[in-house]
């Protein structure tokens, strides 16, 4: 896993904060100083909390926990939705429904009326009703589709979540910290980092940023995706090793009781 430098965060706009009258007081100990009216975060400890957040996630994988991505803010839904699905996690960009963590098998039927409408199109079916039940069909499909789609195969409660601006997901923040998810998260000068088990002090209006970052986390998933997949193969190694030998030794204690 490749350290982010702080010149690249610097390059990246992560130091920029908020203007200086829209802050949160608990965000202090993460700020730098104060320049034209717009805080400054202290990227030394950005560097430190990323690097500790990094570790995390990739611990949370290779122990084959899944991740969470959310980011419904119009910045960064393209970034979460391509950075989960290149780690292969699951997100959520659109709206945050509420229940989403916490009433988890609600959510499921919702995906499941989905998987049914799209069977009932991809089998024609739906071709023989009536125009105005295929409208409203239709644009059901459209609705479910843009608020499930990153979360279909999400049949368990993720070991932990990542937000960028966890001020807008504060529902999905909540949830998570009701449930004792973790959180891992982008936390700009107005946020509440008291909320947050890995808060990373950033900027999570910025493109380059919530690039920055979200690629960081999703980077640290595929390592620890990757040391998952050589922990099972020693594991898979060590289980036919112990049935060759248990095999071997059943043989002995035959050819002993037949002597």
């Amino acid at each position: 896993m490749i350290d982010v430098t702080l010149k690249e965060m610097l390059e990246a706009g992560v130091h920029f904060g908020h203007q200086t009258k829209r802050w949160n007081p608990k965000m202090k100990r993460f700020i730098y100083g104060e320049r034209n009216g717009i805080y400054i975060l202290d990227l030394q400890q950005t560097v430190r909390r990323f690097r500790v957040a990094r570790e995390f996630a990739k611990s949370v994988v290779r122990n084959r926990g899944s991740i969470l991505f959310v980011g419904t803010k119009r910045q960064a839904q393209p970034i979460i939705q391509q950075e989960a699905q290149r780690c292969g996690m699951y997100f959520v960009t659109e709206r945050w429904l509420g229940g989403m963590l916490t009433n988890l098998q609600t959510v499921r039927k919702s995906v499941e009326r989905l998987n049914k409408i799209e069977e009932m199109m991809e089998s024609g079916q739906i071709s023989r009703l009536p125009k105005k039940e295929v409208a409203q069909l239709e644009k059901e499909h459209e609705k479910l589709a843009s608020i499930l789609n990153g979360i279909r195969g999400l049949s368990h409660l993720p070991a932990a979540i990542f937000v960028v601006d966890p001020k807008k997901e504060h529902i999905a923040v909540h949830e998570a910290n009701r449930l004792g998810i973790p959180v891992i998260a982008m936390v700009d000068t107005n946020c509440d980092p008291d909320m947050i088990q890995f808060p990373i002090p950033s900027n999570d209006d910025a493109i380059r940023s919530i690039r920055l970052i979200t690629a960081g986390i999703a980077d640290a998933v595929l390592d620890g995706a990757l040391e998952s997949q050589v922990q099972k193969g020693r594991e898979a190694a060590v289980s036919e090793s112990s049935g060759d030998t248990r095999e071997e030794e059943d043989s002995e204690k035959k050819s002993g009781d037949e002597a």
